[in-house]
C-alpha cells in the first residue's frame, strides 16, 4: 500500500438549494419610468458532509431599487456535492473554493435570470467571474487581517 492514492474528483449532484424572489412595492413601483439601480452580492460557502464529501454553494442576492424603493430581490443559492478525495491538503481548499464555483455558477446565473424573467422584468445577466482571482484575492485579505491583528 506504498502506492499514493489516485486524486478523485467528481460532481454526486448539483441542485438549487434556495430561491426567494420579493416585490415589495408592486404593483405601484412596475409605473415608475426611471431606471432602476442594480446591486448584485456573491459568496461562496463549503460544508463537509462526510470523509472526503463537501457540499459548496455559490449565493447571488440581486438587488434592484428606485430611489429607497425596492423593485425586485432575488436571492438564490446554488449547491453541489462534490467528491473530493486524494487532493493533497494544501489544495484541497483551492479545488473548493475555485473548481467548484466555476462548476455551479452557470447553474446559478441561469436561474437567476429565469426567475427574474419569470417574474415580469428583463433577465437581469451577470458577468463572469474569475473564481481564481476572487479567492486569490480572498486569501490575501485574510493575510492581511491576520498580518494586522498579529501586530
Amino acid at each position: 500500500m506504498s502506492e499514493q492514492e489516485a486524486p478523485v474528483f467528481q460532481i454526486q449532484r448539483v441542485y438549487l438549494k434556495d430561491l426567494s424572489l420579493e416585490q415589495p412595492n408592486s404593483p405601484a413601483i412596475l409605473l415608475e419610468q426611471e431606471q432602476p439601480g442594480l446591486d448584485i452580492q456573491l459568496g461562496v460557502e463549503a460544508t463537509p458532509v462526510a470523509e472526503g464529501i463537501f457540499e459548496v454553494a455559490v449565493m447571488a442576492t440581486v438587488h434592484t431599487k428606485i430611489q429607497e424603493k425596492t423593485v425586485f430581490l432575488v436571492e438564490a443559492k446554488q449547491a453541489g456535492i462534490f467528491e473530493i478525495r486524494g487532493v493533497p491538503e494544501d489544495q484541497l481548499n483551492t479545488v473548493i473554493g475555485v473548481a467548484c464555483p466555476q462548476i455551479l455558477y452557470p447553474y446559478l446565473r441561469a436561474n437567476v435570470a429565469d426567475v427574474i424573467n419569470r417574474a415580469g422584468f428583463p433577465p437581469v445577466h451577470m458577468a463572469e467571474i474569475n473564481f481564481q482571482a476572487l479567492y486569490e484575492q480572498q486569501q490575501a485579505a485574510a493575510a492581511a487581517k491576520e498580518d494586522g491583528q498579529l501586530q
